[in-house]
């Protein structure tokens, strides 16, 4: 079983367990003896389970299992410590073990609100906090069925929500907020001097466009969804003009995937400010790496690139030899895009078909009617693709594939998610059974460049409660917290750092560092066997630990965040600052 599946296990049991306490309690309080009794004994063999999960979730990592075994596993012990002997004794009235059985339905529910409001780390104010609303729970159950609370159980509730006053509930603010993340002021100035090549213009704006047969409001780069494809070749200079025509809340150009100068990055409130109604900003960088790329806004990017202000960024080595085509795919107001295109290509011809994910969710990709090869993959080339057939692949948010192949005479289709949005020809092929590539053994490995690490970090991701302007909010969270109180990674010039990136949350975090390629080493203590595999965008899938490491050799202050833009707004996002 994976460690995800164990999380979701754990969580079930830990549910039907607190449910089972409760409900027998208060079957117990209207004397409804055999619904009580059975489901206590259903609670109880429930409650002694989680000793199984949560051993096999402390041996896959601690960061899995910390709370469940500091704050969960006592109060479980509680639970079965008041309650268990008195079933066993199963007095005449079963009203008379109501309080215990809600006892541990509280317990139990207490250390299951641990994991779900406040994830990891553990502290000793959640500790705190989940005993005290135990004992306050209980002393009043136990007033609502006539009796009074003992003075030892009313000192207890009073000392115990005395420290956790003291000590804190760990949902506050983080103290002194994240240090050193310059916002808003002292922009680097990092634009190339060299005379442009190749200019554009980029003028953002609302607009009415098609999707899938229907208009639909959009926001839009020159009008068009998606914006015009920037190319270029190896050498030139590009120079981008970014006007905003009239969306309110600003917009800016992020390169994603292209490593640019800090000052071209377009992340507004650190290495820009936002290119409000009127105003334009000029964007210029070499075009030196070959591969596959995209822009879009990281201004309010939740939103503003659902809405569509994305486009293609393709640096090319040369002149194009065959067939080359971009399949930037994207759900705009709910319809797919891009629209099914059929396009008649010869036999033998070089076919290169550059798959873009734009979305924020991960799309599922296959090409049938022939052999392919994966030439790239986030703008990088493999080692030694092999050929493949009846393989698919999944694309997370904002990667990119390359697939490549000489067509055949007989036709061929792209599939994303089932559909087709690119063919020669009728295909009628099923590819739903497909099996998926991993990427990870896909290829011929090289040894990593690197003996040792000057920098390491551990990046946790999981959700909890969190305060942003003095309000809650159910942030997904970062090492326990939630942008803008995240301390960002210091490295310096030349450091070699390692991420080591755990999911303990239900739900998948594709990854994206600005600014920089990494490389994977290994997947969840397996080491990458194939290609290296030097990616901006890779999906962290639930209970899924990957080490990566990159070299720092690009100065400033980079984004680094979840690449599911709507998890990005909402905390988790944190930033990589040169010393």
């Amino acid at each position: 079983m994976s460690t995800g599946s164990l999380l979701a296990a754990d969580l079930v049991i830990a549910v039907l367990a607190a449910a089972s306490w409760l409900g027998g309690g208060a079957a117990s309080t209207a004397r409804r003896r055999p619904l009580a009794l059975g489901l206590a004994a259903f609670a109880l063999v429930a409650t002694l389970a989680r000793a199984i999960t949560i051993t096999a979730l402390a041996r896959a990592g601690w960061w899995f299992a910390a709370e469940k075994v500091l704050i969960a596993a006592p109060l479980s012990l509680a639970a079965v410590g008041v309650a268990g002997p008195r079933l066993l004794r199963a007095p005449g009235d079963i009203r008379a073990v109501a309080v215990p059985l809600l006892f541990a339905g509280y317990a139990t529910s207490s250390a299951l609100l641990v994991t779900i409001l406040h994830g990891y780390p553990a502290s000793a104010g959640a500790g705190l906090l989940a005993v005290a609303g135990v004992v306050a729970a209980t002393a009043v159950s136990w007033r609502a069925l006539g009796a009074r609370p003992s003075r030892s159980v009313s000192r207890v509730a009073v000392v115990v929500a005395v420290a956790t006053l003291v000590t804190g509930t760990g949902l506050t603010a983080a103290p002194g907020a994240a240090p050193g993340v310059p916002h808003d002021h002292g922009y680097p100035q990092t634009r190339i001097a060299a005379e442009p090549t190749k200019r554009f213009t980029l003028t953002a704006g609302s607009a009415t466009v098609s999707a899938s047969g229907r208009d639909v409001a959009a926001w839009a780069f020159n009008g068009q969804v998606p914006g015009p494809e920037l190319t270029a070749t190896v050498g030139d200079v590009l120079e981008v003009t970014l006007r905003n025509r009239d969306i309110r809340r600003g917009v800016t150009l992020h390169w994603h995937g292209y490593d640019v100068p800090n000052g071209q990055d377009g992340v507004p409130g650190v290495t820009q400010a936002a290119v409000l109604p009127g105003q334009e900003f000029v964007y210029r960088f070499r075009a030196d790496q070959v591969g596959t790329y995209w822009y879009h806004t990281h201004s309010v990017s939740d939103v503003g690139v659902r809405m569509g202000l994305y486009g293609v960024l393709v640096v090319r080595p040369g002149p194009v030899a065959g067939l080359d085509v971009t399949v930037p795919v994207h759900t705009l107001a709910g319809r797919p895009l891009p629209a099914p295109t059929v396009e008649r290509v010869e036999a033998g011809v070089p076919v290169r078909l550059r798959l873009i994910n734009t979305d924020s969710t991960t799309h599922r990709y296959a090409l049938a009617g022939t052999p392919f090869r994966v030439a790239a993959i986030d703008g990088v080339d493999l080692r030694g693709p092999t050929s493949l057939v009846d393989t698919a692949v999944l694309i997370p948010a904002g990667g990119r594939y390359d697939l490549v192949f000489d067509a055949p005479a007989t036709p061929v289709a792209l599939f994303v998610d089932g559909r087709a949005v690119y063919s020669t020809g009728p295909v009628s092929t099923a590819t739903g059974a497909w099996p998926l590539l991993d990427p990870l053994t896909y290829g011929t490995a090289a040894p990593v460049p690197w003996s040792g690490f000057d920098r390491t970090f551990t990046l946790v991701l999981d959700r909890g409660l969190d305060l942003h302007n003095l309000l809650p909010r159910y942030a997904h969270t970062i090492n326990g917290a939630a942008d803008p109180d995240i301390p960002p990674q210091v490295v310096r010039l030349g450091d070699v750092v390692l991420f080591t990136i755990v999911n303990r949350s239900p739900i998948v975090h594709p990854w994206h560092l600005h600014g920089h390629h990494v490389l994977v080493l290994s997947r969840d203590g397996e080491p990458a066997a194939g290609s290296p595999l030097w990616l901006d965008s890779f999906d962290v899938r639930p209970g899924e630990v990957w080490k990566v490491a990159f070299r720092a050799d690009n100065p400033g202050v980079w984004a680094n965040h979840c690449h599911n833009l709507e998890h990005a707004d909402a905390g988790m996002t944190l930033h990589l600052m040169y010393s």
